[in-house]
């Protein structure tokens, strides 16, 4: 069964003004989990603490791609303190994919990197956003990057929004990798044209098939993240938590 869990970049104001606080009300509003964008200059430590204080889980942790190449025994000792089995590229600069040949590059960069990561139990992977859908060669570039990435060493996030927002269908990407996609980015719009990011389950997107899916092929986490909002952060990520609870039930 899945865990629900947020990205806190959905609350990163919030986040900023009072982190500790704004985990309270994270897990306030339902959620098992918090998957990272940022510790707000507290210790591990600290967020260790905090997250046992309040009965969170550490649902893996964003991470830019230079800390990744520059930092990243500091990165993986982090997420150890902190119970962390992920660590997840966010996205990428242009030279990292603007090329089959930059993807291949890239490829080969994040196998080094879950290797490492491996070697401390942490597993790595890679978030989409919709840029990872041009095509080269005739190949969408996020599937250059997984078909060159080792399978053992690069799992996929998969963001429903950022890949249905280019006409794509997340169930079919779900089919078409299988177990390797971990994590879902349970995101929704409130329909094809507009792309306004919408609490999950209010939106025009089917979660339904993607629940069924994503059960066949033991998808980890829902990770609700949000960047719009029409009312209160805390009442709208309330709601998409009731949602998701909800849908794990059918």
């Amino acid at each position: 069964m899945p865990k629900i869990g947020l990205q806190l970049y959905s609350i990163k104001e919030r986040c900023a003004e009072d982190f500790f606080g704004a985990l309270e009300k994270v897990a306030e509003a339902g959620y098992e989990g918090v998957e990272f964008a940022g510790y707000y200059e507290k210790t591990s430590t600290e967020v260790a603490r905090k997250l046992k204080d309040v009965g969170l889980r550490a649902a893996g942790s964003h991470i830019g791609i230079d800390q990744l190449e520059n930092q990243l025994e500091k990165v993986i000792e982090y997420s150890h303190k902190i119970e962390s089995p992920y660590i997840v590229c966010p996205g990428l600069p242009d030279s990292y994919r603007d090329s089959a040949d930059a993807y291949k590059r890239t490829a080969e960069l994040f196998t080094k990197i879950g290797e490492k990561t491996a070697e401390a139990n942490i597993a790595f992977g890679y978030h989409n956003h919709d840029v990872e859908l041009k095509k080269f060669d005739g190949h969408y570039g996020l599937d250059l990057l997984f078909q060159y990435a080792d399978p053992k060493a690069v799992f996929m996030e998969l963001d429903t929004f950022w890949l249905e927002a280019t006409g794509l269908k997340s169930v079919d990407w779900l089919h078409k990798y299988k177990e390797r996609v971990k994590l879902l980015h349970m995101k929704d719009m409130n329909n094809p044209t507009e792309l306004r990011n919408v609490e999950v389950g209010s939106g025009a997107m089917d979660f339904n098939a993607i629940h069924q899916a994503a059960k066949a092929y033991a998808v980890e986490w829902y990770t609700v993240e949000q960047e719009e909002f029409d009312q209160d952060e805390f009442a709208s990520i309330q709601e998409s938590a009731t949602y998701l609870k909800q849908l794990l039930k059918k």
